[in-house]
């Protein structure tokens, strides 16, 4: 866990295999769920396919330079109301907790693969769910960059000084309580 970094530079000519794909995946398919209600939808983004080019279009600025480069995106949707039928599924309070654990499987899995994951969010939300019809019952979350690291040199200095970053954390005093809010 302690390797996992979130890389901004790609190999853009790797790819993965689909049973690497399914390997990803299938650790996503295995996180806990409140009451097993696995309330979580996750868009395959290979690029070449119809499904990357909808979320190229949509990526900000700021990541439309690293996030195509990457050899499969996973964009993540929770399933967050329930529809107006009557016999629509019923859908869980905790569906954002729970996408966020699937998420975090299929980062750590695709470490242990030897490839790298950089969860982003920063892409016109609903301009990607209107691309992927994506139902009112459903809220596109976050995307997940995975791949092999790809070298500086292919991509603008301000991507590659990304992957360049002394990785910090807060302080336990910071985010942790043995007592009251206010008592660090």
């Amino acid at each position: 866990m302690r390797s996992r970094w979130s890389a901004s530079v790609y190999d853009d000519a790797h790819r993965l295999g689909d049973a690497e794909v399914e390997t990803l995946l299938r650790a996503a398919q295995w996180a806990p769920s409140a009451g097993n209600s696995q309330p979580w939808l996750v868009f395959v983004c290979v690029p070449g396919t119809a499904n990357h080019d909808r979320l190229v279009a949509t990526l900000s600025r700021g990541n439309s330079g690293w996030v195509p480069r990457a050899s499969v995106v996973f964009v993540t949707a929770a399933h967050v109301r329930s529809g107006d039928e009557a016999d629509a599924p019923a859908f869980s309070d905790y569906a954002l907790y729970d996408v966020g654990q699937a998420a975090a499987h299929l980062t750590l899995q695709a470490r242990a693969m030897g490839l790298h994951a950089h969860q982003f969010a920063g892409f016109d939300h609903d301009a990607l769910a209107d691309a992927l019809g994506v139902p009112a019952t459903h809220q596109l979350l976050t995307g997940i960059a995975v791949g092999v690291p790809g070298d500086p040199a292919d991509v603008d200095e301000r991507t590659a000084a990304r992957d360049h970053r002394d990785r910090v954390r807060k302080p336990f005093g910071e985010w942790v309580r043995h007592g009251r809010w206010d008592e660090a």
